[in-house]
Formats: structure tokens, C-alpha cells, sequence
């Protein structure tokens, strides 16, 4: 911000920060979205570590993945609030109803895992939010929650894991496809795996609208992020994420110096 404050970063931010703007999309570096919004937007009230969401396709419908890479060292209560941020995207911009939270784990049991995972199990159980209870990774393409939450680590690794696997898929079903089928087109089929569908990860947590895109986002991405944006704005997802995080009960807040 101080180097390159001309930069549309910088500019576009500082635009919604003034009124003048009420979100902000943008496929430049992720660091320097995420740095510039936490600056100039700031966190809204309450909300300790703003996080990034991401949409997975799953075998049900599309589900929500925070954190995504913005906090590689969190607290169970920070993940209690990213489940409650994710909640509330769920269901403003995606419209989904009371939607389902899980807590990604190494098993099913309320006592598998590590101390983050069996504390913020407990948390969850405790909380106003629709918990499912622990879910594995193979529970994840099953749909079987509409938000996932995991620190930032975790969760970083499984979105890179999970592009990369959606690519390899459709690039050995094309070659195959390409050597036994040529005139078959599965291209309906195979936009569930298609990231272009959903546009953009946004930014939750800070007092605007955030959409961070992939870097080499097709058109048809920006168009699906600017359109999640609008969703966002339209339904005052800031708003009720500021009221939720007031209102919730204290055993998923953070505590004190957290």
C-alpha cells in the first residue's frame, strides 16, 4: 500500500472504504487483496480473524471450505466463528437454509483429533449453529455438510489438492474420451468441477465485500464473482454476519486476548 498506492488494489478498496463503492473483485495477488482489506475495510466487530471461503463442488451441491489460507495457526474459537461466517454466505449469497456445518477431522468421533479439533468439537456442539459433528475427507465430495471448517494449514492444502485433482479428472476423461469417443461431449458433466461456476473466494470477516479470484480467472469467473458480490450486497451479508457475531452465545466467542 505504500509502494504502489495507485494500484487497483489499493484504489478499488479505498473506493468502497469511502462509499463510493459497495464491493470489490479482483484476480490480482491474494496476499495483497487479503492485506489491503484487512487495512483499509477492517475486521467488523467482534470477528477476530477474518477468513477465506472457497466453494467445493460435491456430489449433493456446491459447499463452503474455510478457512482457505488466511490464518495457518487458529484457536477453536476462531474456527467457531469461521463456521459462523461461512453459515451466513451459505445461506445469503447461496441461499442455502440452515445450512449444515462439519468440522473437518481425521474421524467421526466427538474424541478424534487433535487438542483444536476435539476443543472446537465441543465448542460447535455448544454453539446456536446447525453442527453436523466431524467429517473426513472422503465425506467432503459426499455433500455431507454445506460448510466445512478447518484452519487455514489444513484447508489451503485441501484446495490445492482438490483443483488439482478436478483437472486431472477432466484432462484423463478428455484423453480417453478423445482416443475411444471423439464426437462425445461431456461438457455439461463436467462443469461441476469447473471453479469458473462459482468466480471467487471472498474475504469474510471485514466490514466490505472481498472477492479474491484465481489468478488466471476466464471471464466467465469474473462474471460469477462479480455476480456473488452483488448477491452479497443485495442481502446485507456484512450486516448479519456484524448482528451474528454480536448475538451469538458466549461459549463461541473468542476469549479474551485470543
Amino acid at each position: 500500500m505504500r509502494r504502489k498506492p495507485d494500484s487497483s488494489i489499493v484504489v478499488g478498496l479505498m473506493l468502497q472504504k469511502e462509499g463510493r463503492a459497495n464491493a470489490f473483485v479482483s484476480a490480482g495477488s491474494t496476499g495483497a487483496v487479503m492485506a489491503a482489506s484487512l487495512f483499509l475495510l477492517r475486521p467488523l466487530q467482534g470477528v477476530d480473524r477474518p477468513a477465506i471461503a472457497t466453494i467445493f463442488p460435491t456430489r449433493e451441491k456446491p459447499m463452503i471450505m474455510l478457512d482457505a489460507g488466511a490464518n495457518v495457526d487458529s484457536r477453536p474459537a476462531h474456527l467457531v466463528q469461521f463456521a459462523r461466517l461461512g453459515s451466513i454466505y451459505a445461506r445469503d449469497v447461496l441461499q442455502m437454509e440452515n445450512p449444515r456445518v462439519g468440522l473437518l477431522n481425521i474421524g467421526e468421533e466427538p474424541e478424534k483429533g487433535n487438542e483444536l479439533a476435539v476443543e472446537t468439537h465441543r465448542l460447535l456442539a455448544e454453539s446456536d449453529l446447525n453442527f453436523v459433528g466431524n467429517i473426513e475427507g472422503r465425506d467432503i465430495i459426499r455433500g455431507v455438510c454445506d460448510v466445512c471448517v478447518a484452519d487455514g494449514f489444513v484447508g489451503n492444502v485441501l484446495l490445492k489438492f482438490y483443483e488439482s485433482v478436478a483437472g486431472f479428472i477432466i484432462g484423463l476423461i478428455r484423453r480417453e474420451l478423445a482416443a475411444t469417443n471423439p464426437d462425445l461431449d461431456l461438457s455439461k458433466a463436467l462443469q461441476a468441477l469447473d471453479y469458473t461456476a462459482y468466480g471467487g473466494a471472498p474475504l469474510l470477516g471485514v466490514n466490505g465485500i472481498s472477492m479474491i479470484c484465481h489468478g488466471g480467472s476466464p471471464p466467465r469467473a469474473i462474471r460469477n464473482a462479480i455476480r456473488a458480490a452483488v448477491q452479497a450486497v443485495e442481502t446485507d451479508m456484512v450486516g448479519d454476519i456484524q448482528r451474528s457475531v454480536c448475538d451469538a452465545r458466549p461459549s463461541s466467542r473468542p476469549a479474551e486476548g485470543a
